[in-house]
């Protein structure tokens, strides 16, 4: 007899249709999650690299594969015939520049197209109408024309509805990160020079045989390099060198497969420079939480997306305006980063509890086998799924994708986020109601490749019953 707590679509005989699956590219993998609950100790060490999981599926078990059909509003994934098995590679492909040279299904290019044609329609509006810009972006915002940058500023609130404000909107906020830079990022020997050079034009002469230096009874406390005052710039930045340190070293390990963000070429360096520049300006703002390991993989969606805009402007300034989508972003999630908040209703343990109540209340049987027979404690994979909004778990063309959803959602991307993760779990409840504690969060903790769309239906299914 069927568990009364499965809902009806779940055990619809769809879920046992085949699904046609190739090989994705690797994973960005640059954290691991520990097979222990996860501290805030956890958040600031290194994460070991993952290795790329390979493309898996209920099948695997003899079984088919748990996967809904493609509703034909929403763009597949993959190719419609299986493609040959991949050469050995170490870069993963750019998702808006490279082109698949096996071709995808001709209705996935006439949807992709359609939806494109919808989207620049709605683009073009003086008023921008909202609530229909977020149900066809929901469904997956093509690649190319800048669309996907365009949107996403929209739906982050950094662009207004009324495109008659944009230009005035755009000046005034990067100006304002531009003195957020100014005032934040110098160095303390600037401050001095500037003392110095301030002091000697006053004066009208020069100090210390023509060399322009200040005396040692001249330099002010707050200025002096061994002052411990709260205002001291300089006690302030030592202060500052452990976080800043942190950040270099993630941003450097920030996808590390795309050239992108890592390697030895200018453009690489220079983006690497612009996402230290945002999570240090954030640090300094936000003295509240500062930076916590992770937040460099959720600004990096953000950056290259804007950086990839063809509009030269918007490329220009993708910094400026990626720091305030960051922010905006950030502020709906930043309290699972805050350890203070980890036991209140709003902190990351609460989080993860209203996923599991999720779960349970649609597939009470794939929960009771987790965390009952099983013992899988969710924090060991979810904790990481959802602080990182699931950036860990699949390859960055799939991130976008799954991003276009999540900041589509009017009800915000963490409800939005705890569905898709909920969803995840029933696309392989099979193979994990036959597995035990250690197959299981090995499953969990190395997600296997799947179809987007088929887990952002599943998701979508799960809208129908509200969390608690």
């Amino acid at each position: 007899m069927v568990n009364k707590r499965v809902p009806d679509w779940l055990n619809n005989s769809m879920w046992s249709a085949p699904t046609t699956t190739t090989p994705s590219p690797p994973k960005s993998q640059s954290q691991s999650s520990p097979s222990r609950s996860p501290s805030h100790a956890d958040r600031i060490d290194t994460y070991p690299s993952k290795p790329p999981s390979v493309t898996s599926s209920d099948s695997s078990m003899n079984e088919p594969r748990e996967s809904l059909p493609s509703p034909s509003v929403i763009r597949p994934e993959s190719p419609s015939k299986p493609a040959p098995a991949p050469a050995p590679r170490t870069e993963v492909k750019d998702p808006l520049t490279s082109s698949d040279s096996s071709g995808n299904d001709v209705s996935s290019h006439v949807e992709d197209d359609s939806r494109q044609a919808q989207l620049s329609q709605e683009l073009s509006r003086k008023i921008i109408n909202m609530v229909e810009l977020k149900k066809l972006a929901s469904l997956g915002i093509p690649d190319g024309a800048g669309i996907r940058s365009t949107v996403w500023k929209l739906l982050l609130s950094y662009l207004p509805s009324d495109k008659g404000l944009w230009s005035s909107e755009l000046a005034k906020k990067r100006s304002q990160y531009k003195h957020f830079k100014e005032d934040l990022l110098k160095n303390p020997s600037e401050v001095t020079r500037k003392l110095e050079e301030s002091t000697s034009s006053q004066n009208g002469e020069k100090t210390k045989e023509g060399k322009g230096l200040l005396s040692r009874s001249e330099i002010p406390e707050d200025e002096h390099p061994l002052s411990l005052g709260k205002t001291s710039v300089w006690n302030q930045f030592f202060q500052d060198t452990e976080i800043i340190e942190q950040i270099d070293r993630d941003v450097k390990r920030t996808h590390p497969d795309m050239h992108f963000f890592s390697g030895d070429t200018a453009s690489a360096k220079a983006n690497q420079d612009a996402l230290k520049n945002i999570l240090i300006v954030y640090a300094k703002l936000n003295p509240g939480i500062r930076y916590v390991q992770g937040m460099n993989e959720i600004l990096a969606p953000l950056f290259y997306v804007f950086k990839n805009d063809p509009n030269e402007d918007f490329v220009g300034n993708a910094e400026a305006d990626t720091f305030f989508c960051f922010v905006e972003l950030l502020s709906g999630v930043r309290d699972n980063f805050c350890k203070q908040l980890d036991n209140s209703v709003v902190g990351i343990r609460s989080t993860i509890s209203k996923m599991s109540q999720l779960l349970k209340d649609h597939d009470e049987e794939l929960w009771r086998h987790l965390e009952h027979t099983t013992k899988v404690n969710p924090q060991f994979y979810a904790f990481r799924w959802i602080t990182l909004l699931l950036t860990q778990e699949f390859n960055f063309a799939d991130i976008l994708h799954i991003w276009d959803t999540l900041l589509s959602d009017p009800e915000g991307p963490q409800e939005t986020l705890l569905r898709v993760c909920c969803a995840m779990l029933i696309l392989v409840r099979r193979r994990l109601l036959a597995g035990d504690f250690t197959a299981n969060l090995k499953l969990l903790q190395s997600y296997p490749s799947t179809n987007i769309s088929h887990l952002l239906y599943v998701a979508n299914k799960l809208r129908s019953h509200p969390l608690l």
